[in-house]
């Protein structure tokens, strides 16, 4: 009976082992916890391509939207963790939710195998081109003579844009309305139809939009020009000192991921953001690509958790 146990033991073992080493051998799905067109659904898409090229089988992208990324991130915590099943999610659901939901269902660290941090996203503070401020003293002067009566967007509350907009708030004693909306393209769609004042958004979302001439970008949340656009002001240097606020994403996948799957992995979306022409695209797009171990991805996450736990509390925003 122990040689039939060992045997079956050394068995699956071998089998398990070759499985690794012969990942992917089938197709990969990528779950984003956005709407199609926002800017974690974008860049995922640019990189499940990037993956399918370099690894010879299809890497595909499924949107889970909802509830502040807490649908999408629940639905692959309860996948297997076999590589086959993928998350690609940014701060908001990473990071922001921990601290603004009470009962959230999953903890990031807890549940999740960070793999690979894959891009900053600087925030600009957008709004329609005839909106009467160009900068963000006069955005603030604005909004102060309207007593309350203005109204900012977001891609949904406790997301990344929705929190940033409340600590600019605390920072200058701004008085506004939160409206949040279901991703970022109905937020963009209200922005331009004149049905909120303005918001923060990353670039992928509001640079088509700002090329076509429908908005304009007042600032940008971010402790440095963004490399996309040099020519938009920071917050910090617009008269709001140490402000910084970026959202980021990255990939991940359940708890439990084996470490040669997840090295396969992040060595190859390292290679990938370092290619030349995907660099430029996602530059162009207001996305600026980093390059990170997943232990240091494990370590970067850890780090905005904490951050954006301090911001919750110091803004005092709540998941309405």
């Amino acid at each position: 009976m122990k040689k039939i146990l060992l045997g079956f033991m050394l068995s699956w073992v071998m089998s398990l082992s070759h499985a690794q080493g012969d990942y992917p051998n089938r197709a990969v799905r990528i779950i984003v916890p956005f709407p199609v067109g926002q800017t974690a659904d974008l860049i995922a898409r640019m990189l499940a391509q990037k993956l399918t090229d370099s690894l010879g089988q299809n890497f595909w992208v499924e949107d889970k939207p909802g509830a502040g990324g807490i649908i999408g991130m629940e639905a692959a915590k309860g996948q297997a963790p076999d590589g086959y099943n993928l998350l690609f999610a940014s701060s908001g659901p990473l990071a922001i939710n921990e601290a603004l939901y009470p009962n959230i269902p999953y903890k990031t660290l807890r549940d999740f195998t960070p793999i690979a941090m894959a891009v900053e996203a600087p925030q600009f503070i957008a709004v329609r081109s005839d909106f009467p401020a160009t900068t963000l003293k006069e955005l603030i002067t604005f909004v102060k003579s309207k007593s309350g009566q203005v109204n900012y967007g977001s891609g949904g509350t406790g997301l990344t844009n929705h929190l940033t907009m409340e600590l600019l708030k605390v920072e200058t004693g701004m008085q506004m309305t939160h409206v949040p909306y279901k991703g970022a393209t109905p937020a963009m769609t209200a922005l331009m139809a004149g049905d909120i004042d303005l918001m923060f958004e990353s670039g992928p979302a509001v640079l088509p939009h700002v090329v076509n001439g429908k908005l304009k970008l007042i600032v940008v949340g971010s402790g440095h020009r963004s490399l996309a656009l040099p020519q938009i002001p920071t917050v910090a240097e617009s008269g709001v000192p140490g402000f910084h606020a970026t959202t980021w994403a990255g990939l991940l996948a359940p708890i439990g991921l084996p470490k040669p799957i997840v090295d396969k992995l992040n060595g190859e979306v390292r290679k990938a953001l370092a290619d030349p022409a995907l660099r430029e695209r996602l530059i162009k797009l207001g996305a600026e690509p980093l390059d990170m171990s997943a232990a240091d991805s494990h370590a970067y996450i850890a780090k905005g958790i904490a951050l954006w736990a301090g911001a919750v509390k110091a803004s005092g925003a709540t998941a309405d």
